[in-house]
C-alpha cells in the first residue's frame, strides 16, 4: 500500500507525449506546436524542411530543449519493468503481473510474491522476507534430510551385514564340503554315491542361499542409491547460491525428498544349514556301511553358537575361547551367553542324550525354548524359555528363578538329559547309574531345544554318542 501512495506522488505523462512518434523513442524534444521529435528525428526534418520543424503539422518554431530535459529526468527515474516477469538492473526478479520487486514468500502457496501480489491475492495468506524464507526452508530440508541420512546409514549397515554373510555362506559351504569329505574318505569305494549325492545337495543349498543373499544386496543397493540420489539432489538445491532459485524450486525439491524405503527387515534362516548335512551322516548310510558308524543324538547348529565358543568339525562338541570367531550377527545366533543349541527341536515324545562333563568347571546343559531372546541378557530360568542346571564355583544348581542348589553325592562325569515333551518333563541325572539330579516340570507349548553352555577354558563339553544297534526285519 506504503508503494501505491509513492508511487502516486511522483510525476507522470501519457506515454504517447514522452516518446517520439517518429521512432517511438525516448527523450523528444517539444515543439511550440505542441508536438514533440528526437533529436535524430529532428535532424532529418532540417534536411527536408531546411530548418527545425515538425512533421506532423510541419509547422517551425524554436525548441523548448527545457522540457526536454524534463522529460528525459521522468524517463530515468522511472524503474524498468519487465512485461513477462523480466530482471531489473539489480538482478532482482520482477514479478510477471505486476513489475514489482520479489521481495516476500508466501507460506501456504509456497511461492514468491511482490508487495501488491500479497495484498491482492495472498492478503489472508503468511508471507515472510525472502531472506528469512530461505532460512526456514533451508531448514526444513535439513529436518526432511535427517531421516533419510538414517535409512542410508542403516541400509548400508544391512549391505555390509549381507556381504559378510555372503563370504561367511562361502566359508561354511568350503569347511563343510572338507568335512563331508573326510567323514566319506572313512568309507570304502561303493559310498563314493552317497558322497556325491550329499555334497550335491550342499551345493545346491549354497546356491540358493548365496543368490538369495545377493538379490538382497541388489535390492538395497538400489535402495542406497535411490536415497543417495535424493540427498544428494536436495543437497545441491540447497548449496546453491542462488537464493530465488532455490525457493523457485523448493516445492520440487522438497517432493524428493519423500522418498518411500522399505525398512531393512532380518531374515531368518539365511545361512547354510550345515547341520543337515553333516549331522549324524555316517549313521545315515548305515545300511550300506554298518560296521562304520558314529551316532550322536544331538549335533550342533553352528549358527546358534555365541562367538565365544568354537565347535568340532562333527558338530559335537564345543569348547570355551578367548579368541572371538568372526562370524556374522544372524537372528540365530546367542550375543550374551556363551551357549549353542542343537540343530533339531522337540515338539512331541520323547528324547535323551548324554554330555561328558568330566572335570570341566563351569557348565550348563538343558533345553530351551525355540522363542527364546538371544541378543539380550537375562537371569536364565524356566520364566524365559530356559530349563537348565549348572556346575560353577564349584557348586551345582537348578536354574530356577531364585536358583537352587543341588547336593550331589558324587560328581558326575557324564549328566543325561531326558526331555519327555507331552508330559512336560525334563529330567536330569548321573548317567552312570541314572541317579536323579534335579526334575523340571512344566507344559510345553512350543518347540524346544537341546542346550548347552561352556565357559571352562581349559576343557570342552562333548555330547556322548549313542549305541546303535541294527535289526532288519
Amino acid at each position: 500500500m506504503a508503494s501505491e501512495q509513492q508511487r502516486g506522488d511522483e510525476p507522470s505523462l501519457p506515454r504517447e507525449e514522452a516518446v517520439c512518434p517518429g521512432c517511438q523513442g525516448p527523450g523528444p524534444l517539444v515543439l511550440p506546436c505542441g508536438h514533440s521529435l528526437c533529436e535524430a528525428c529532428l535532424g532529418l526534418c532540417e534536411g527536408e524542411l531546411g530548418q527545425g520543424g515538425c512533421t506532423v503539422c510541419y509547422g517551425r518554431d524554436l525548441l523548448d530543449c527545457v522540457l526536454k530535459r524534463l522529460l528525459d529526468s521522468l524517463f530515468q527515474g522511472q524503474p524498468r519493468r519487465a512485461r513477462d516477469g523480466g530482471v531489473e538492473d539489480g538482478g532482482r526478479e520482477l514479478c510477471p503481473l505486476h513489475g514489482e520487486r520479489l521481495t516476500l514468500y508466501c507460506v501456504e502457496d509456497k511461492e514468491m510474491v511482490c508487495v501488491e501480489c500479497q495484498s491482492e491475492e495472498h492478503d489472508d495468506h503468511e508471507c515472510c522476507p525472502t531472506e528469512e524464507a530461505v532460512h526456514d526452508c533451508k531448514r526444513e530440508l535439513t529436518s526432511a534430510l535427517r531421516p533419510l541420512q538414517e535409512k542410508l546409514e542403516a541400509l548400508n549397515t544391512v549391505k555390509q551385514t549381507c556381504e559378510e554373510s555372503a563370504e561367511h555362506i562361502k566359508s561354511q559351504a568350503q569347511q563343510t564340503e572338507r568335512l563331508v569329505q573326510q567323514q566319506f574318505e572313512k568309507l570304502h569305494q561303493f559310498l563314493r554315491d552317497e558322497e556325491a549325492a550329499v555334497i550335491s545337495a550342499l551345493k545346491e543349498e549354497e546356491q540358493e542361499k548365496t543368490q538369495r543373499m545377493r538379490d538382497r544386496i541388489d535390492r538395497t543397493t538400489d535402495q542406497i542409491n535411490s536415497l543417495a540420489e535424493a540427498i544428494e539432489v536436495t543437497v545441491e538445491a540447497m548449496d546453491t547460491g542462488d537464493d530465488i532459485s532455490f525457493l523457485k524450486n523448493f516445492k520440487r525439491t522438497s517432493e524428493r525428498t519423500q522418498v518411500t524405503v522399505q525398512e531393512p527387515e532380518e531374515v531368518a534362516g539365511a545361512l547354510l544349514d550345515v547341520a543337515k548335512h553333516l549331522g549324524c551322516l555316517s549313521y545315515r548310510v548305515w545300511e550300506k556301511m554298518q560296521d562304520v558308524i558314529t551316532y550322536t543324538p544331538v549335533t550342533l547348529d553352528p549358527n546358534t553358537a555365541d562367538i565365544c565358543l568354537s565347535l568340532s568339525e562333527d558338530l559335537t562338541s564345543l569348547r570355551y575361547t578367548e579368541e572371538e570367531e568372526r562370524l556374522p550377527d544372524n537372528p540365530e545366533r546367542f550375543c550374551y551367553y556363551e551357549c549353542v543349541l542343537g540343530s533339531e527341536g522337540f515338539s512331541s515324545g520323547r528324547h535323551t542324550w548324554d554330555v561328558e562333563v568330566g572335570v570341566n568347571s563351569e557348565w550348563a546343559v538343558g533345553v530351551a525354548r525355540e522363542t527364546v531372546s538371544r541378543k539380550e541378557w537375562f537371569p536364565p530360568s524356566p520364566e524365559r524359555g530356559l530349563w537348565t542346571i549348572c556346575y560353577y564355583g564349584g557348586e551345582y544348581r537348578a536354574r530356577t528363578a531364585t536358583a537352587t542348589p543341588l547336593v550331589l553325592k558324587r560328581r558326575p562325569q557324564e549328566v543325561r538329559v531326558q526331555l519327555d515333551w507331552d508330559r512336560g518333563r525334563v529330567i536330569f541325572s548321573d548317567a552312570s547309574d541314572n541317579t536323579l539330579i534335579y526334575k523340571f516340570q512344566h507344559k510345553f507349548t512350543q518347540r524346544v531345544f537341546p542346550y548347552f553352555s561352556n565357559t571352562c577354558k581349559r576343557h570342552p563339553l562333548r555330547i556322548s554318542a549313542g549305541k546303535v544297534s541294527v535289526t532288519a526285519e
